[in-house]
């Protein structure tokens, strides 16, 4: 048999394994991504074949927890690409003030920079005392993780910077401490914040938001992955709330009616009825 159909067949018979085993579903994601990943932890982890991560996924409860870690994982920054956070900012604010109370749904967060760097700057327009913001993730490590509020300090120097960028009035060292080589949010910027495990995927709308960022959940879905998540997101907005994801590129399909491009150099979209 050919080795590319072998490994078609072992990655799908290790999908299968992952969601009866776990309930997480990956069979909506890329083809080639989902490859790439297993391919990837194989190598750094010294696992001969396909076949042979399966038989570890099944058995060594570690090794799955650490397969799902690389899979779900992705680079992130505080501030990451601020002039798309500054452009957002304009759009978002005026919108936020029009409501006595508000709701921001951060979608598939893998880290703390994903969150704290809109609370930020949420509190900097006197909007944070009035927001919630509810923060999902299939990875329950992922989120734990997020709670903490937790970086390391060599990355201060840029943060500081993509800071500044995205419309900072302060100093970056004004929301956070220094312990050791951590620096930690303060305690106050997570207290309008709801963390909960969720699947973009498979779950259902489960309130309304305002504003939806998801800056990079929808990038490693295939398109009939990307379709339902972008019609549980239209489902969870009002008429012209605001849908904001710059990594995952058009929104081309039976979706793309559902908003208007407001920048699609930024992924900023408005939901249009």
């Amino acid at each position: 048999m050919d080795q590319a159909v072998v490994e078609t067949l072992e990655i799908n018979l290790l999908l299968d394994a992952i969601f009866q085993y776990t309930g997480r579903d990956y069979r909506y994601h890329r083809p080639d991504f989902f490859r790439q990943k297993i391919l990837g932890f194989m190598k750094a982890n010294a696992i001969a074949t396909i076949s042979g991560l399966q038989d570890k996924v099944l058995h060594e409860p570690d090794i799955l927890d650490s397969l799902l870690d690389y899979i779900d994982s992705r680079p992130v920054r505080l501030f990451d690409h601020p002039d798309k956070i500054m452009r957002l900012r304009q759009l978002m604010v005026p919108w936020l003030r029009s409501f006595p109370s508000a709701k921001i749904w951060i979608a598939d967060c893998v880290a703390p920079e994903e969150v704290f760097s809109w609370i930020i700057l949420l509190m900097e327009e006197n909007l944070y005392c009035k927001t919630q913001l509810y923060v999902t993730s299939p990875n329950t490590n992922f989120l734990a993780a997020s709670k903490q509020g937790q970086w390391s300090s060599d990355l201060f120097e840029l943060y500081e910077q993509n800071y500044q960028l995205a419309g900072g009035t302060r100093s970056l060292s004004y929301y956070c401490s220094r312990i050791k080589d951590t620096f930690v949010f303060n305690p106050e910027l997570g207290n309008n914040i709801y963390w909960s495990q969720y699947s973009l995927v498979s779950g259902a709308s489960f309130n309304e938001y305002e504003v939806i960022i998801c800056a990079g959940g929808l990038a490693h879905l295939n398109v009939p992955g990307k379709n339902r998540a972008l019609s549980l997101f239209y489902s969870s907005q009002p008429v012209f709330g605001l849908l904001a994801d710059h990594r995952s590129g058009s929104f081309a399909g039976p979706t793309e009616s559902f908003y208007k491009i407001i920048s699609s150099e930024s992924g900023i979209y408005q939901r249009k009825h």
